[in-house]
């Protein structure tokens, strides 16, 4: 514990209510050289007297303790921290749905140069290759196996953050 910092912070609670050193000594019934004393951290109040002033500034005691504020830094570190995760995250799940609709389109691309080869195999008079249907449906294939491997190692990522 730092007494001249619980010292400062009782200094700053003081001021923040308005009120002056002797106006305070006589809210707890002590002398004004006693609160001159606590505010430069030569004494420190007794455990009682804590309990007293923790209320009279609606404080925790911890905070007067440690000297600082600890609710309002935490929250607002909290609210940093939470956001930034949150932003993460969107972002992260955005590029997933990007990624998967990226593969999706290619996917449906290769699924209709495959029918149409089909189709223009099947109706043609003209002899086409077979190749000309085995690479679109090659490509089809090939992108099925990615979407999967990419929605599987999407699905572990997901995993190892929970």
């Amino acid at each position: 514990m730092d007494q001249k910092k619980t010292g400062c912070f009782l200094k700053q609670l003081r001021n923040e209510k308005g009120l002056t050193q002797e106006q305070l000594a006589n809210e707890f019934g002590v002398a004004q050289r006693t609160v001159s004393r606590w505010e430069t951290g030569s004494n420190m109040p007794d455990i009682s007297m804590l309990v007293e002033i923790a209320e009279f500034y609606e404080v925790d005691i911890r905070e007067i303790i440690d000297g600082e504020r600890k609710s309002e830094n935490m929250n607002d570190e909290v609210k940093e921290t939470i956001l930034a995760v949150a932003d993460y995250a969107d972002k992260q799940k955005k590029q997933a749905v990007l990624r998967a609709i990226i593969m999706f389109a290619l996917e449906m691309l290769c699924c209709g140069f495959t029918i149409a080869s089909i189709i223009l195999i099947e109706s043609s008079d003209v002899k086409i290759s077979l190749w000309f249907a085995a690479i679109p449906l090659a490509m089809t294939i090939a992108y099925s196996v990615l979407l999967v491997i990419n929605a599987k190692s999407y699905i572990r990522k997901v995993q190892k953050e929970r």
